[in-house]
């Protein structure tokens, strides 16, 4: 891949996983998880390629056998944008995709919209999205990232914690958002991202994004109406399992 190409898709896919090892590869409904994301990705109109970046062979024989595009990288990468970056370098390209590898639920119209907000606005350089939070009861987990922004959508914090804080005896409700994972980046600024030197507000949430806001770095957070679910645990691969119906499939 030589020329030129506005926009490309990375699936950074680590086999090893620390709670649910080789959940990429996890059977759902007779595909591997990774087989879903890739699909779902695929259907995005915004995206000139899409790419497995995998660390492990058995991740990539998979890969491979239904179809996609895999590039081997390194096993000593400390985060999945570390992969990313790998894989992009010897490409022309302007803006990059990081599409996570164990939401199988994703609709391809979230990729699209980072695209075009990307392509209309050419001075974000990164950008990711939110969706109201209705269930309550997803406030308190430390698994649903929660973010805030400002008058024009820009990122103020993200944190496990919830927030805005309700304080007692306001008269405004506030309005809660869950961080959904998927980021776009231009090449230029991945490059950057990357070369930061880690942060505190990073390490203390272990939040990747933290790194970009504390280096002063503005993330673009647009509203979608779709949601993931981020496969960590066993349990959290049974509820996909349940949701992810013959009806509810693209």
């Amino acid at each position: 891949m030589t020329d030129k190409i506005n926009a490309v898709g990375v699936i950074p896919a680590r086999y090893a996983s620390t709670r649910l090892e080789g959940k990429v590869l996890a059977d759902l409904h007779g595909k591997p998880m990774i087989q879903h994301v890739y699909e779902r990705a695929q259907e995005a109109t915004c995206l000139d390629a899409l790419i497995v970046a995998a660390d492990d062979e058995r991740v990539a024989r998979v890969v491979r056998e239904f179809g996609g595009r895999v590039v081997m990288t390194s096993k000593g990468h400390a985060t999945g944008t570390d992969r990313l970056t790998e894989v992009v370098n010897p490409l022309d390209v302007r803006v990059i995709v990081n599409i996570q590898a164990d939401e199988p639920l994703l609709h391809p119209s979230m990729i699209d919209d980072l695209v075009r907000c990307m392509q209309d606005d050419p001075s974000i350089q990164m950008a990711t999205l939110k969706r109201r939070i209705e269930d309550e009861a997803e406030l308190p987990r430390p698994n649903v990232v929660k973010v805030v922004t400002d008058r024009r959508g820009f990122a103020l914090y993200f944190s496990r914690s919830p927030i805005p804080y309700a304080m007692a005896g306001s008269e405004t409700r506030p309005v809660f958002y869950k961080h959904i994972g998927l980021y776009a980046y231009t090449k230029d600024f991945l490059f950057t991202y990357t070369h930061l030197p880690g942060s505190e507000l990073e390490g203390a949430e272990r939040l990747e994004q933290l790194r970009a806001l504390e280096h002063g770095c503005r993330i673009k957070v647009l509203e979608t109406m779709f949601s993931t679910v981020s496969v960590d645990t066993q349990a959290d691969l049974e509820r996909v399992k349940q949701l992810l119906t013959p009806i509810a499939r693209l």
